[in-house]
């Protein structure tokens, strides 16, 4: 079984983990160096002020966190009031977890507080060679709303991005 709770500090080393488990080997993530610790122990902290929910899914029997996922603002909405109501959504699930139902518990869980904070638009930016990821999100009703190519450069070449979207309410 897994569990989703709010993300706390002992999980950082995990998540960190997690995080860092394809940028070496992907273009998954569009960055070359790897996350520390200390950098994501800042990151919660300043998402937890700013009220925006991290979660953790944990298997219950071996209490290990096995992925996360977090929201936050899709461009910059004190800028742009306008996109106050449209958040951008981030998730990963440990390897070994692929394909077990981690990955839905935790986007299903990442709405429910979505529509609870009023949000109205969710957002997935996805490489476009991560077809596992594009599947998992049309599967739970993102639809394909964008590809904008050469946007991201990562191993000395471009990369194209995928815009997912869901709307999470009728008003």
């Amino acid at each position: 079984m897994i569990s989703v709770r709010a993300a706390v500090e002992a999980d950082v080393p995990e998540i960190t983990e997690i995080q860092n488990a394809l940028i070496e080997s992907t273009s998954y993530e569009w960055r070359e160096d790897l996350h520390t610790v200390d950098a994501r122990l800042h990151w919660l902290d300043e998402k937890q002020r700013a009220g925006w929910p991290v979660l953790v899914a944990v298997d219950d029997e071996t209490d290990e966190v096995v992925g996360f996922a977090y929201y936050g603002d899709f461009r910059d909405s004190v800028r742009w009031p306008g996109y106050r109501t449209t958040v951008e959504h981030t998730i990963h699930v440990r390897g070994d977890q692929w394909g077990r139902g981690v990955g839905r518990h935790l986007l299903t869980e990442l709405e429910h507080r979505a529509r609870s904070q009023g949000k109205h638009v969710m957002i997935g930016g996805i490489d476009a060679t991560n077809e596992g990821s594009l599947l998992f999100h049309l599967r739970l009703g993102y639809e394909e709303v964008a590809r904008m190519p050469a946007v991201g450069v990562k191993f000395g070449r471009w990369l194209d991005l995928v815009l997912v979207q869901k709307v999470l309410d009728d008003g």
